[in-house]
């Protein structure tokens, strides 16, 4: 039998894992030993000489960046890594202290959410700069006339900012949504230890102050079994790429030459090898499929937190990290993207205006005015406009 670890186990299993830390969970790593270093410190559990030896000790490992630490065949993991790095530069009696009162459950659970904070902070601001700009360019729009739709017909008048308002709504929404899923994120678990705390009398509140956290999970079960935090980023994410994928199927249709609307600006556009005449607003292709894989991560979460034990399990802690990352880092290109496109995208505003009243569009307002001018019951307005629409129809005879 191979010894730990199996070489597929360590190719297909730990090493992803390990990069995946690296990249995310290095920086939060350090900062977690730290905040512990100085709490075992002031609750008088190890000295202040062995909390100064770990803290020169993380501060050198800081100096050399998580690219000084690749993966070693025989250690587990990134916290194996930087313990055994601890203790070669503070000694086996110093830096064999840092894992006092403390599990790699609740620290790895802890350093998650540090990583998911800070990605959740950078999407809020992206989502932010997004409105922002939305919200500059409606007010350019406000006189702008073009046709509304219903069942992707013709329906009434409207103005494209009118249409940007409903856009602006919905952002709101979800950017209260990702307000919520940072609020539960940001609490410690810390203290919990493997899951019924420990029996040094360490203080949990000052673990969570010196890393930024709100408040602490009172349960320490919960602190290490929770999922809840993990869908709540998942159905967040998952609303605002629902809602953006809608608006880039309007903006993909607006922009065709038979709609003849929206104009995407050059710098967003790619031509053909074989067409000269092609202009393609491909920009909003990329974006639909983008939005799609942040729907799938997305969904991944919810469905690997779906069929689990209440508890400690891989399924909601290595594992659960890349569609987590995934799902949000890819939001964050889009909203940035998108962003770009809509300092940039141009309205055909002339020939919005003349398709405005097109379609009969303005055929509600008729039937109101035979009702507030004429007496007539909504109902019998309604047949007699329909009726005349139909016979223009036929007769060909326009809206006029």
């Amino acid at each position: 039998m191979p010894p730990f670890p199996h070489p597929l186990y360590s190719r297909h299993v730990l090493q992803p894992a390990y990069h995946d830390a690296q990249a995310y969970l290095f920086d939060p790593m350090l900062a977690a030993h730290e905040a512990h270093a100085i709490m075992l410190a002031e609750c008088n559990i190890i000295s202040q000489e062995n909390a100064v030896a770990i803290l020169r000790a993380v501060a050198n490992i800081r100096t050399q960046g998580s690219e000084g630490f690749a993966y070693q065949a025989g250690i587990e993991d990134l916290f194996f890594r930087i313990e055994g790095e601890i203790i070669a530069q503070s000694g086996a009696d110093y830096g064999g202290n840092l894992q006092l009162a403390r599990s790699r459950n609740d620290l790895g659970q802890a350093l998650a959410r540090l990583a998911l904070r800070e990605l959740l902070l950078n999407a809020y601001g992206d989502l932010l700069a997004l409105r922002q700009v939305i919200l500059r360019r409606a007010e350019g729009f406000t006189e702008t006339l073009m046709p509304g739709y219903t069942h992707t017909q013709p329906a009434q008048p409207v103005t494209f900012a009118h249409y940007l308002a409903g856009v602006l709504t919905f952002l709101a929404k979800d950017q209260a949504r990702l307000s919520l899923a940072y609020s539960n994120v940001n609490e410690s678990p810390l203290g919990a230890a493997a899951f019924t705390g420990t029996g040094f009398p360490i203080d949990r509140q000052r673990l969570a102050e010196l890393l930024g956290f709100t408040t602490v999970i009172t349960s320490t079960h919960h602190s290490i079994g929770a999922g809840d935090h993990l869908t709540d980023i998942s159905f967040a994410v998952q609303s605002l790429a629902i809602g953006l994928s809608r608006v880039t199927k309007d903006l993909l249709f607006l922009a065709t030459q038979e709609a003849g609307a929206l104009h995407i600006d050059d710098s967003f556009i790619q031509i053909s090898s074989i067409m000269p005449q092609k202009r393609n607003p491909v920009v909003l292709e990329h974006l639909r499929a983008r939005l799609s894989r942040t729907i799938g991560a997305a969904q991944t979460i919810a469905l690997q937190c779906h069929n689990i034990p209440y508890g400690d399990t891989q399924d909601i802690e290595d594992e659960i990290l890349p569609p987590l990352y995934e799902a949000v880092t890819t939001l964050q290109d889009c909203l940035t993207l998108y962003t770009a496109v809509f300092e940039t995208i141009e309205l055909q505003k002339a020939h919005l205006e003349k398709r405005a009243g097109a379609g009969f569009t303005t055929a509600t307002e008729l039937a109101d005015a035979l009702v507030r001018e004429g007496g007539l019951p909504f109902r019998q307005a309604h047949k007699v406009v329909a009726t005349m629409v139909q016979q223009a129809v036929q007769e060909s005879t326009g809206a006029q």
